[in-house]
């Protein structure tokens, strides 16, 4: 072959094979992409890959106003944020970054697939990726009294990140690392993570639906173990009214030996007991004010009955 010919032929291949080249080069970069599966986001739970939760109605209504699947779960980030993201991503556009290819995922929804979480306990990330990379993962819970029904915006999220995990390894596809969760969360609210690329010009976001269960630590202190709940109502013993001797049962002759021992009685007792103490309804045997009663009745018998004896001895006589 001659010389020209084979300078020919290398250029022309050359030609042919450098286009490929650049289109894998470009195509590189573009392959450091990555989302959280475990709290599970939005834009892989409604994915091909999200399986059952790719069915639920949220999901079916992310898809329908998207107008396209989720397939490139994977690719939701923008390119030079450089840390300005309350900036570039528009209220009520945290969960698609404001890009228009996932404004499925910033439906106002109460029944996104979740995860659930325990206030103050370990949140363990999985974060999926397919090339590992440098940078940060910054994560973000909305605040106390956040509504799901309404479009997540920036005043939803506190102004700092709860946790901020840089350079984690890449390991079996994923970032996984742990990080402490706020105690004072309840009932429905929003994982936000951010990932801010060091090695490359992009910036990921991602929304993950989360559930907090009830704690033991919130629980009111009337509601502890070992005390009364607060909201249950204390019945009080009702104190019984003192019995009364009728009059007809205090013989008139006996009147003047009842009141010394009625005095010191219990009834005297009862008069210096605190009000707030319940008093017995009934006596004991011998205790009561019918005990001296009887005992001064009975004096009087027996003098009444000896007196007629001597009379009657007198008179014999």
């Amino acid at each position: 072959m001659p010389r020209t010919t084979a300078h020919r032929t290398a250029a022309l291949a050359a030609a042919a094979v450098s286009p490929l080249l650049l289109s894998l080069w470009a195509a590189g970069p573009a392959q450091a992409h990555g989302a959280p599966t475990d709290p599970v986001s939005r834009v892989y739970a409604c994915s091909p890959e999200g399986g059952a939760a790719a069915r639920t109605a949220a999901c079916r209504a992310a898809v329908d106003a998207n107008g396209a699947s989720f397939a490139a779960w994977d690719n939701l980030r923008v390119a030079n944020v450089n840390g300005r993201d309350r900036q570039v991503v528009p209220d009520g556009q945290l969960c698609s970054g404001g890009l228009a290819a996932y404004k499925g995922l910033d439906l106002a929804r109460a029944d996104w697939p979740s995860t659930r979480l325990s206030p103050g306990g370990t949140l363990r990330m999985t974060y999926a990726s397919t090339i590992a990379h440098t940078g940060t993962f910054k994560l973000y819970l909305t605040k106390p009294g956040y509504n799901p029904s309404k479009p997540p915006t920036w005043s939803d999220l506190p102004e700092r990140p709860f946790a901020e995990v840089k350079d984690p390894p890449l390991t079996n596809g994923a970032y996984r690392f742990t990080a402490k969760l706020p105690a004072d969360r309840t009932g429905r609210q929003m994982l936000y993570t951010i990932w801010q690329n060091s090695s490359t010009p992009d910036t990921y976001y991602s929304c993950s639906d989360v559930v907090f269960s009830t704690s033991v630590s919130q629980s009111k202190p009337g509601n502890k173990p070992g005390n009364k709940p607060a909201s249950t109502p204390v019945t009080k013993a009702p104190v019984p009214a003192t019995p009364k001797t009728p009059r007809s049962a205090t013989p008139s002759s006996a009147a003047g030996s009842v009141s010394a021992p009625a005095s010191s009685g219990p009834a005297s007792a009862r008069a210096a007991a605190p009000k707030s103490t319940p008093v017995a309804s009934g006596t004991a045997a011998g205790s009561g004010p019918s005990a001296p009663v009887l005992a001064g009745g009975a004096a009087a018998v027996l003098a009444l009955t000896g007196g007629t004896a001597l009379a009657v001895r007198l008179r014999r006589r």
